[in-house]
């Protein structure tokens, strides 16, 4: 085929160009004086030699060449020639350019022009080459060089090609026939310019009856009404574009085109049932979802988007109905509590509707559904339930006590009606100053009740189920103490005051106030006066300022301050409110000394504190706070000395119980430095000498001289009295702290009575011990005394 299909292209093209004057190369003779044919000029130069005008030798058209050549022997292009080559061999012909020598190649004595390669328009249409005629042996030019042109004749050799494959495109269903859906290109490679090898038809191989396309945009379009995406979405198109103008041996490509149809709200949420029922606990929370609800739509994105609404109840408010944005599901929520007592069941009429419409489609019928909802209440086992949520009593302060203060009730809303239990909750009432019934809920004191303590009272009453402990409920109770006038009123602060000796009769020497901790409804009114015992042989007066306030008056024009230093005036207060209180409070007056202004001269030591502000109270607590600060200086500073002389090991109960390790093993016999066994020789020596080596060096209180033993020559001895009159004197001293402490010696011995004191070597029975002997060794043993030394029957209880 593509042998036949070559064939007839050349053929084609033979005709064509040899039906064309001027083909090929046309050489023009070039004339020269005397010969034949020569073209004369007339004309003549300045020195009437006759002018002629020379033609040029060669004249060029273009060269044509088929492309994809595929014959086995070279393409002949052309042929040049010159009117100068003689045929003797002496003209040479030379090619320049494009290609010249790769692609295209001269025959330099006869001027042939061949094409060495298959070519490609596609590639490159045309190439531009240089041609001359050169003398063979003296390389001098016998012709000017010269410009032509090989241009590629084309073939149909390119199909036509889609700009995309696959193409993706979308078109809304339901749409009308004609509707556009997407340009499909394709481009054909081959020269538009010559003949149909460019020219493109488009075609439709799959996708029909549903598109159609355009035969010469490539533009497809619906070709069917009514496509609906919930029957069909996706289409696949298959489009043909074909050159050559569609005719037979043009060459084509393909392509697909997937076609989806897009969504349009054309369907109505539909519920899948009529009725629903949903059964709810009467417990359950407000705001909990007592069901879920769903209507079907067959749209997708937001054509499927619904709204749920209430259309219709037999409660209203109790209810509601919330879309879920993500599900679509209409949610029912309680708005109000559940009472199975009094409602037992529930009627809704629910309403579903699409949120967005499309009016195109409204003929199609209302895009919305109803259903009903029946909602069922569960009984539930239900705690005690107060006839208030709080409750508020007011108790006088002087109340006796188990006196009732009120009552709080509260019922089982179940229909069984159990019975009901009170109780104080007592974290509420620490102090156990209430109580209540347990059968009919009355609130009682236990305790009497102050109201300048604790004006106010809170408390918990806890209502318990009596068939059902575990159903409890609680209620505030809020107990307010009323006041009672049961306290005195008392001097505002502790007076203190003086008189001058020259004082005058009538003269004020102090104003006084009163406080009372009670709290009348009226406020608080108080009356001062002399007491009657001070009344007949008084030196001062009370005057009642009628305010709350009370002046100290003098009653004689002077005082003597060596007769009667200090005055104790007695003043009593009473307070107006029944049962009325009074109290006596003394005022201390001091005779002093004073100027004519009256300003103090001088006074005794306590007046003079009474001037500065200070009573003798305050000095005495200045006074006691001085000495603590001393004695804690001074017991700071005692057990900073005790602390030097403490030991490693100190114990609470005895020190004796612990054992010290010091990690320092002695060098032996060879080790003189430990300890010198002269010094338990010589008691005497090292008593002068040595001081405790357990204890900072530090002497507190004067050694104590103790009798010189004998010497005894038996070493063993020596050290055993050395041991004994130490321990004898330990035991006697008070002074010395209770330091266990356990002192090398770097002395053995030949042997001892108490033999091996090593724990390897002991028994490993407690009971093999016998620990008798600890209650001879002193008071500073009795607690090891106590702990071992005790009967066994003793240690076993």
């Amino acid at each position: 085929m593509d042998r036949r299909r070559v064939c007839v292209l050349m053929v084609l093209w033979v005709m064509a160009h040899l039906s064309s004057p001027g083909h090929g190369l046309r050489a023009l003779r070039r004339t020269t004086g005397g010969h034949k044919g020569a073209a004369g000029l007339t004309g003549q130069d300045a020195n009437g030699v006759p002018l002629r005008r020379s033609k040029r030798g060669w004249m060029w058209n273009q060269f044509f060449l088929l492309e994809e050549y595929t014959g086995s022997d070279m393409q002949y292009v052309g042929k040049l020639h010159s009117d100068s080559d003689r045929g003797d061999g002496n003209t040479r012909y030379v090619l320049t350019g494009e290609g010249a020598g790769s692609l295209f190649r001269i025959d330099e004595k006869s001027g042939d022009i061949h094409a060495t390669k298959r070519l490609d328009r596609e590639e490159k249409a045309y190439y531009i080459l240089r041609a001359k005629a050169v003398n063979r042996f003296t390389n001098e030019a016998l012709e000017g060089e010269s410009e032509f042109i090989i241009k590629i004749h084309d073939i149909n050799d390119n199909e036509p090609r889609f700009t995309k494959d696959p193409y993706m495109a979308r078109v809304p269903e339901m749409s009308d026939i004609g509707t556009s859906v997407i340009q499909v290109t394709a481009a054909d490679a081959d020269d538009a310019t010559y003949g149909n090898s460019a020219r493109v038809v488009y075609s439709i191989l799959e996708g029909q009856p549903y598109f159609s396309v355009d035969p010469e945009t490539g533009l497809i379009k619906t070709a069917l009404p009514g496509m609906d995406r919930e029957v069909k979405e996706n289409y696949q198109v298959v489009i043909q574009a074909k050159d050559m103008a569609g005719q037979m041996g043009g060459l084509s490509g393909t392509t697909t085109v997937s076609i989806t149809l897009a969504d349009v709200n054309d369907n109505p949420p539909r519920f899948t049932k009529t009725v629903y029922e949903f059964r709810v606990p009467e417990s359950s929370d407000i705001g909990s979802a007592v069901g879920v609800i769903r209507a079907m739509d067959n749209d997708i994105g937001e054509n499927a988007e619904m709204e749920y609404r209430i259309i219709g109840s037999d409660g209203p408010g109790m209810f509601d109905v919330t879309t879920n944005r993500s599900t679509q599901e209409g949610v029912i929520l309680l708005r109000k509590p559940l009472d199975f007592e009094r409602k037992r069941q529930y009627s809704l009429r629910i309403q579903v509707e699409n949120s967005h419409l499309n009016p195109r489609f409204f003929s199609v019928g209302p895009f919305r559904d109803e259903a009903t909802i029946k909602i069922v209440v569960e009984d539930v086992d239900e705690p005690p339930m107060f006839e208030r949520a709080s409750y508020v009593m007011e108790v006088k302060e002087d109340v006796a006590r188990n006196t009732t203060i009120g009552s709080v009730s509260a019922s089982d809303p179940d229909d069984k009606n159990s019975l009901v239990r009170y109780s104080i909750d007592r974290r509420t009432d620490m102090d156990r100053m209430f109580n209540v019934h347990a059968g009919n809920g009355s609130v009682f004191i236990l305790r009497e009740l102050d109201r300048e303590e604790n004006a106010w009272h809170n408390i918990s009453v806890i209502a318990t189920e009596f068939n059902n402990p575990r159903q409890i409920s609680r209620v505030p109770v809020y107990i307010r103490v009323l006041d009672v006038n049961d306290n005195a009123p008392t001097f505002a602060t502790n007076y203190e005051t003086f008189v001058c000796e020259n004082a005058k009769a009538n003269q004020r020497i102090q104003t006084v106030s009163a406080t009372d901790p009670d709290d009348p409804l009226g406020g608080h009114r108080f009356f001062f006066s002399l007491a009657q015992e001070a009344a007949g042989k008084a030196n001062f007066s009370v005057r009642d300022n009628k305010d709350n306030t009370a002046w100290i008056l003098t009653r004689r024009n002077s005082y003597n301050s060596l007769q009667m230093s200090i005055y104790h005036v007695p003043v009593v207060i009473s307070d107006g409110v029944f049962p009325m209180q009074s109290s006596t409070n003394t005022l201390t007056v001091r005779v002093c000394s004073c100027d004519r202004e009256g300003n103090m001269k001088r006074c005794n030591a306590e007046a003079l504190t009474a001037r500065a502000g200070l009573s003798t109270g305050a000095l005495v607590a200045i006074l006691l706070c001085v000495i603590i600060l001393l004695m804690i200086v001074v017991l700071f500073a005692a057990l900073r000395r005790q602390r030097k002389k403490e030991p490693l090991i100190i114990s609470k109960e005895d020190v004796r119980d612990n054992v010290v390790s010091y990690n320092d093993e002695g060098g032996g016999e060879e080790d003189t430095q430990a300890f010198d066994i002269g010094t338990l020789r010589n008691p005497e020596a090292i008593e002068e000498s040595k001081q405790r080596r357990d204890i900072v060096p530090e002497t507190f209180f004067p050694p104590v001289r103790r009798p010189v033993l004998p010497p005894i020559r038996d070493h063993n001895g020596d050290v055993r009295d050395f041991i004994n009159q130490r321990l004898q004197d330990n035991d006697s001293d008070p002074t010395a702290p209770p330091y266990d402490s356990l002192a090398t010696y770097a002395y053995e011995g030949t042997g001892s009575v108490a033999e091996s004191l090593s724990s390897l070597e002991s028994v490993t029975t407690e009971g093999d011990q016998d620990y008798n002997y600890l209650s001879e060794w002193g008071p500073r043993f009795k607690k090891l005394a106590d702990m071992y030394g005790g009967d066994d029957s003793d240690r076993d209880s």
